[in-house]
């Protein structure tokens, strides 16, 4: 016998969840799927529990160099074991959290593989067990999964995904990251500033090549300086797993291919989405490259269908994913809310440096046809970023010539993943270079850089 509902979402990530909480606050009667833990990747797996271990080699970093600040600490080490049981209680805490917002919002939350039976039907198989979930609406947000190299599975010893990356049986010597974007560079920071030797391969002629070009050449400056080894415009041709390493060739871009011993190495080279075995197919549902299409309030070409986060596509980001499931449960419910657009979701990489962008790129800008102004200020020229001794990195503004729109905002340097929200909610508001110019930021602050960058695009740069 099935159990009706308003709305059931299938998977509880960052996209599900918050859905869920949405809905029920719209007064909808809610199910959720999930077949592991609630809170999905980015809770247990992503974003949180990197950023502890993250957090970790932060403070790992500054007691190596506590000198620089005029302290005196010896005898510095870490115990692997514990950095990583840290990590996975911050992910504990942070599940029971959702477990407790479920509950507090009266949404059924269902254990089990949900598979999609109808438009508006989801069996649920726990075991010998299965439930059958009628909704008047069915949210898929399933999410995604690491991908592999082509022939070469990670099998959790030797080559990993991140989910190995975050649960190390013991202490990479020497790693091999494949894959610069924002994961690989994460993972290639945390080791390296644990004592690994780092080396990064990326196809693409310059790593974190999502990002503007000039904040990559300074990433790039910067890791190097640190002591990681970056090969870019290469490939891994061969990867064979021993028993005590990995043995990789590796092609750069000048062809030439050699060979080289690893301790282990990260697959860190994109995303598949979750599509495969949940009913897709069955109903007809329209997909490109593995990724279920939607209109921009999440509507699939089934009526009453609907799908959230990274099974839709890039960009794949947590936050991304909440926005799309309100925009979505607003549309289900009668409401009447703006469109979903990706031009404004930031974008941030916590390695160290951080880096966090959010619009078009200065070459976008100008191959979209925009005469650009742009405005850049360093991190040295900032008194709150001496006084920290993080005096690396700098804030770039790109803005329209003609109308001072602001196109996009690119930073790199600490903290720089807290600064960006300014500039996020600057274009949102449709803000030009007038508005902030005239804004006061306080003083002594990064967010100076911020209003300095827009000076700067216009000739009144103060301080450098």
């Amino acid at each position: 016998m099935s159990e009706p509902f308003d709305l059931v979402i299938l998977g509880s990530g960052p996209g599900g969840y918050v859905a869920a909480i949405r809905a029920s606050q719209l007064g909808l009667k809610v199910a959720i799927v999930e077949r592991e833990r609630l809170g999905g990747i980015c809770l247990n797996w992503g974003c949180i529990p990197t950023k502890a271990l993250l957090r970790t080699s932060e403070i790992y970093h500054y007691m190596q160099h506590a000198d620089a600040y005029g302290l005196s600490v010896t005898g510095v080490s870490f115990d692997l074991g514990k950095v990583v049981e840290r990590s996975r209680k911050v992910a504990g805490q942070l599940n029971a959290g959702v477990k407790g917002l479920m509950k507090k919002n009266k949404v059924t939350v269902v254990e089990g593989v949900g598979t999609l039976t109808g438009a508006t039907q989801v069996t649920v198989k726990a075991g010998d067990q299965e439930r059958v979930l009628d909704g008047k609406n069915v949210i898929v947000a399933t999410g995604a999964r690491a991908r592999d190299l082509p022939g070469l599975p990670a099998d959790g010893k030797r080559v990993w995904t991140y989910r190995h990356a975050m649960v190390p049986p013991e202490m990479p010597t020497k790693l091999l990251v494949i894959g610069s974007g924002a994961i690989g560079i994460e993972f290639a920071s945390f080791y390296s500033d644990m004592g690994a030797k780092v080396t990064v391969v990326e196809m693409l002629d310059r790593i974190l090549p999502v990002e503007d070009a000039d904040v990559s050449a300074h990433m790039a400056k910067t890791l190097t300086k640190q002591g990681m080894t970056l090969l870019t415009g290469a490939k891994v041709s061969d990867v064979k797993p021993g028993a005590d390493g990995v043995a990789a060739t590796i092609t750069g871009a000048d062809g030439k291919a050699a060979t080289d011993t690893y301790s282990h190495a990260i697959v860190a080279i994109g995303i598949v989405a979750n599509t495969e075995n949940i009913g897709l197919e069955a109903l007809g549902v329209t997909t490109d490259r593995g990724h279920i299409k939607i209109d921009p309030y999440g509507q699939t070409n089934v009526p009453a269908l609907w799908a959230i986060g990274d099974v839709t596509g890039a960009p794949w980001l947590a936050h991304k994913a909440s926005h799309e499931g309100i925009v979505a449960v607003e549309k289900i419910a009668g409401l009447n809310p703006h469109p979903f657009s990706v031009a404004n979701i930031p974008g941030c990489t916590y390695s160290r440096p951080q880096v966090a962008s959010v619009g078009l790129t200065e070459a976008a800008a100008k191959e979209q046809g925009h005469e650009v102004r742009v405005g850049k200020f360093p991190f040295v020229g900032n008194g709150k970023a001496i006084a920290l001794g993080e005096a690396d990195g700098f804030v770039k503004t790109v803005f329209d010539a003609r109308t001072g729109e602001l196109l996009g905002a690119h930073m790199i340097g600490a903290e720089v993943t807290e600064l960006i929200q300014g500039y996020v909610i600057a274009r949102q508001l449709e803000t030009t270079e007038v508005e902030l110019m005239e804004t006061v930021f306080p003083h002594p602050t990064l967010s100076e850089m911020m209003h300095e960058s827009v000076l700067d695009a216009y000739g009144r740069v103060i301080h450098f």
